[in-house]
């Protein structure tokens, strides 16, 4: 489970708060189990799940410093939609934007919504370096990606250039993640803290200019919900599969019947760190 514990899905809308018409489990995991799962919309789990949002409005945010940026990199855009809504917000548009990202269906996807406003999407590796020369861009950003990458940061920011990001913090949605693997060891739980993030920063180069985390109520209405989610973020359960799953999930099933709502909560920190001059 070295991949980061992460609720990477939700955007920085709310879902509406309905309750689903009770079906039998089967009908439930069928439905979750057929969703397709490509991108990153999760309009889907509307009525059915529902996660507050940071206090910081991330895509507002970034939207404000792409207005002032005249070479930007995205990494990780999964569909592209946050750099898409972005993008529309922002008073001006970059000279040069260009986004990464490491998985093929989100490649297509990401390439089909952002071609329009000119931007180019490129498909990398997690584990290979930036395909991009030193110092050539005074913007990146991240909306939840799979690690940061410190020292390649580093080096494709212009001196003086920004990397404004919003991460998955430590023990994000544990609560699910426990309750079908059982408790995890300190180390996993701990894994992505903003403390040691700043470090790894600092380390590579970088000046932390803010820094901020919170914990944020979610709510699973449905186990259909849980196994579209488990399905979409991989990493949460690593090899999930319904079958293997299948006591969990009807035991969980049975106590969103009997109690409400599963709550959990995810884990989210607003970094913005900055290249020095000299």
């Amino acid at each position: 489970m070295d991949q980061p514990l992460t609720d990477q899905p939700l955007t920085d809308q709310p879902f509406t708060d309905r309750q689903p018409t009770r079906r039998s489990f089967e009908e439930l995991v069928a439905e979750g189990a057929a969703v397709p799962t490509e991108g990153w919309d999760f309009s889907w789990f509307e009525g059915r799940a529902t996660e507050a949002r940071p206090s910081w409005g991330y895509a507002r945010s970034m939207a404000r410093r792409l207005a002032g940026a005249q070479a930007v990199l995205d990494i990780h855009t999964g569909g592209g939609e946050v750099l898409d809504l972005a993008l529309g917000e922002a008073t001006r548009a970059p000279t040069l934007t260009v986004a990464t990202e490491v998985w093929p269906p989100n490649v297509a996807k990401a390439t089909a919504r952002l071609r329009p406003r000119g931007v180019a999407v490129v498909a990398t590796r997690d584990d290979a370096p930036l395909p991009f020369a030193d110092a050539t861009f005074d913007l990146v950003v991240a909306r939840h990606p799979i690690r940061a990458d410190w020292p390649e940061i580093t080096r494709v920011l212009q001196p003086g250039g920004t990397y404004f990001a919003q991460h998955v913090g430590p023990a994000s949605v544990f609560e699910l993640v426990e309750y079908l693997l059982g408790p995890q060891p300190d180390q996993i739980r701990s894994n992505r803290h903003p403390d040691r993030e700043r470090a790894e920063a600092e380390a590579a180069g970088l000046e932390i200019v803010d820094l901020r985390a919170e914990r944020l109520r979610m709510e699973f209405h449905d186990i259909a919900a849980v196994v579209h989610f488990l399905r979409k973020v991989i990493w949460m359960v690593p090899g999930f599969t319904v079958e293997k799953y299948e006591p969990e999930l009807r035991s969980l099933h049975e106590r969103i019947e009997s109690q409400g709502p599963f709550v959990a909560h995810s884990s989210r920190h607003l970094v913005e760190a900055r290249k020095p001059r000299s």
